[in-house]
C-alpha cells in the first residue's frame, strides 16, 4: 500500500464514505501477509516508495504466483526478477498487463506507469553483459527513472567509450556493467564527476572465477566515486541508481 492509497482511505473515512471498521479491515495486512511459505511485506511501498520485489530463483511457479496475487491485490505495481519462462507464462495469465522482459528475466505489472525523471546511463563492456544491464534498466524505469543505454563499449576497443565521452559526462548517475577483467568502471570513473555504480558479471573464461576477478578489480578501482554491487546484481544497481537519480527532486524510491 502506498502513501497515496492510505491518504485516500483516510479521506473516505473522514467524508463518511467508508466505515471505520471497513478501513481497519483494509489496513489489517499492512505490515505483512503470512502465506505460510512467505510473509509478504505490504508496508514496503510506504517505507521505501516501491512494493516488495519477488526474487523468483529458488521459488516454485505456484509460490511466485501466490505472492504476486497478494501484492497485486493491493493495487500497486509488481516487479519479479530472475523469472523463468514457465513462471513468466503463469504471471502473464495472472494479469493481462504483465510484461515479460526475456533478456532481463523480469516480469513487470504497472497499472499506471510512472512519469520518468532524471538521467541514468547504463554502460556495458560487452554484449554478454547486457542481460544484467537490462535487469538494472527495467528496475530503474519501473521506479520512475529515465534510463538510456550504451552497450558493448569495453576496453578491448577503448575508442568506443572515449568517443561517447560527452554523453557519458551528461548522465546524472551511471551504471557500468562488465565481466572478464572488469576494468570499464575505472575508465568511466576517470571521465566523470558523477556517481558510478559498478556491476561485475559472471561472464568470462576460467580464471574469471564466475565474476570474482571482475568484482575484485572494481573493489580495487583507482577511480574516485565508484561503488560496487555484487556479481550479476542488476536489480540492486537499478534501485541504487534510481535513488541517487531522484535525490533532491522530492521523490521517494517509487518516483
Amino acid at each position: 500500500m502506498t502513501r497515496e492509497q492510505i491518504e485516500h482511505l483516510l479521506r473516505q473515512v473522514q467524508r463518511g464514505r467508508l466505515s471505520l471498521s471497513a478501513a481497519v479491515r483494509r489496513l489489517e495486512s499492512l505490515p505483512y501477509e503470512d502465506l505460510g511459505f512467505a510473509t509478504v511485506d505490504h508496508h514496503r511501498a510506504l517505507r521505501q516508495g516501491f512494493p516488495e520485489v519477488i526474487f523468483c530463483e529458488g521459488k516454485t511457479t505456484a509460490q511466485v504466483v501466490a505472492i504476486a496475487k497478494g501484492l497485486l491485490a493491493k493495487g500497486g505495481p509488481l516487479l519479479a526478477t530472475r523469472v523463468s519462462a514457465q513462471t513468466a507464462k503463469a504471471l502473464k495469465k495472472l494479469n493481462r498487463r504483465a510484461q515479460y522482459h526475456e533478456l532481463a528475466r523480469t516480469v513487470l505489472v504497472q497499472p499506471q506507469p510512472p512519469a520518468r525523471t532524471g538521467d541514468i546511463l547504463i554502460v556495458t563492456a560487452g554484449t554478454a553483459d547486457v542481460p544484467v544491464a537490462e535487469e538494472a534498466r527495467v528496475t530503474a524505469e519501473s521506479m520512475g527513472s529515465r534510463v538510456e543505454t550504451l552497450y558493448d563499449v569495453g576496453v578491448a576497443g577503448i575508442h568506443r567509450v572515449l568517443t561517447r565521452h560527452e554523453r557519458i559526462r551528461r548522465a546524472q548517475v551511471l551504471i557500468v556493467v562488465a565481466g572478464m577483467d572488469g576494468v570499464l568502471p575505472s575508465v568511466v570513473g576517470g571521465l566523470v564527476d558523477k556517481p558510478v555504480i559498478a556491476v561485475p558479471t559472471s561472464r568470462g573464461y576460467g580464471a574469471s572465477f564466475g565474476g570474482l576477478a571482475a568484482l575484485l578489480t572494481m573493489l580495487n578501482s583507482c577511480a574516485a566515486g565508484v561503488g560496487v554491487m555484487n556479481i550479476d546484481n542488476g536489480f540492486g544497481a537499478g534501485v541504487l541508481a534510481h535513488r541517487i537519480n531522484v535525490l533532491g527532486k522530492g521523490q521517494g524510491a517509487g518516483g
